[in-house]
């Protein structure tokens, strides 16, 4: 235990104590030695001004009438825990295609400060936390910021988007209700006024966005869960069927222990497959996710699911047949 994480232990036991508290069961509880509790409630009392009373003898604790508004300054957290924030830090960092690079790097550089002064080493293998992308477009830093901004800050935005599927560009004016990150890329949920419905915007093929002055609408989390989550993966609306999906014994491991749906069912066949029920809207996303598995994943039902999955197959298949 290093001293910082000691001296809030300390603090901790303080606070919480009744009584006065002995040295030797200071010594126990923070595993130092005697000379060190009496530096350490030193540091408390001298520095940090906690209100300490007693002696070597009858032990220590902090005056009853000053107790509950004393806390110590500032944010104490744990090596563990400035490691755990640094490593969050690069995931978040890496996660997003180095939009957030800039805005994160004066924490980064914080974290590091306050380790170094925990632990007595200035640098830190931040290498070692590797975080690979997978597929992730790029984002406009600008845009991103805003949109994000947006949604913390409840107000309305405006941009330009430019639909992937119809390479079409529109002006929006939405509500923003959720910034979500969905298979290394970022979509906006939100309530577009001009269609009075709610959308989702791929945050990549957002341009030009700048915040409004007006007060975000906000819609509520069961008509968003309902719109936007219920359905398979990121597209919205109502499940419209159930599909099932069987892998052979080869993937099988792997898949049992993939989450595909919040309401997905799965077992184990008797010779080994495994079946997967999964409810869908838009049956593109799920045939891609199947269609990864190639010769080891049939979709058996429905009918319509199976042949466009079958269809799909020929139609890739032509292509090496020129």
């Amino acid at each position: 235990m290093d001293r910082y994480e000691r001296i809030n232990a300390l603090h901790r036991i303080l606070k919480a104590a009744r009584y006065p508290v002995t040295v030797p069961r200071l010594q126990e509880e923070l595993g130092c030695s005697r000379a060190t509790v009496y530096r350490d409630l030193a540091f408390l009392r001298d520095a940090l001004m906690a209100p300490i009373e007693g002696d070597g003898e009858a032990g220590f604790r902090y005056v009853a009438a000053e107790s509950d508004r004393f806390e110590l300054p500032g944010l104490w957290l744990s090596s563990e825990e400035l490691y755990a924030l640094l490593a969050s830090q690069q995931l978040l960092r890496r996660t997003g295609g180095g939009v957030l690079s800039t805005v994160l790097a004066p924490l980064q550089q914080r974290i590091e400060g306050l380790l170094a002064a925990q632990a007595g080493a200035s640098q830190w293998p931040v290498e070692r936390v590797r975080v690979i992308p997978h597929r992730g477009r790029r984002l406009d830093e600008n845009s991103f910021r805003a949109v994000a901004s947006a949604v913390l800050e409840r107000r309305r935005i405006a941009f330009e988007y430019r639909a992937r599927s119809t390479d079409e560009t529109t002006r929006r004016k939405v509500s923003p209700q959720r910034i979500t990150h969905y298979r290394d890329n970022w979509y906006l949920d939100a309530w577009d006024h001009e269609r009075d419905a709610l959308r989702s915007f791929a945050v990549d093929r957002v341009v030009q966005a700048r915040l409004l002055d007006d007060v975000a609408q906000d819609v509520d989390n069961e008509v968003l869960d309902q719109h936007l989550a219920s359905s398979y993966g990121i597209f919205s609306g109502e499940p419209k069927g159930w599909a099932t999906i069987v892998f052979s014994p080869k993937v099988a491991r792997w898949v049992a222990d993939e989450h595909w749906h919040s309401k997905q069912q799965g077992r184990f066949l008797a010779d080994g497959r495994y079946e997967l029920k999964i409810p869908y809207s838009v049956s593109r996303e799920l045939l891609m996710d199947v269609l990864h598995y190639g010769g080891d994943a049939e979709i058996i039902e429905p009918p319509m699911l199976r042949e466009q999955a079958k269809s799909l197959l020929s139609l890739a298949l032509s292509q090496y047949d020129r």
